[in-house]
């Protein structure tokens, strides 16, 4: 477990200082959502260099990938029908 670091409680005596903590903290709010928006977009970017064979191998990838996933839910709906909902025998009644 990482140990908690605990900040300086800092004492205001005068609405002053109150005010010029308050615009330390809008500025570094500001820096701080400048570096988040600036991420945020890197994140997002559109890659102009792609090709269509880059395209194609990408969606080749995301299929294999889709193909799998939908595999490996049916198996595990199969073996585990009791964890999902479904009961493990079904009872006919005459």
């Amino acid at each position: 477990m990482l140990p908690i670091k605990k900040k300086p409680v800092q004492e205001f005596r005068t609405l002053e200082e109150i005010r010029q903590r308050k615009d330390e903290l809008i500025d570094q709010i500001q820096e701080d959502n400048t570096k988040f928006t600036g991420l945020w977009n890197q994140t997002f970017i559109k890659r102009e260099g792609n090709t269509k064979s880059d395209y194609i191998s990408g969606l080749i990838a995301n299929s294999v990938t889709a193909i799998d996933i939908f595999l490996v839910v049916r198996k595990l709906m199969k073996n585990y029908k009791g964890i999902f909902g479904k009961s493990s025998s079904k009872k006919k009644k005459h």
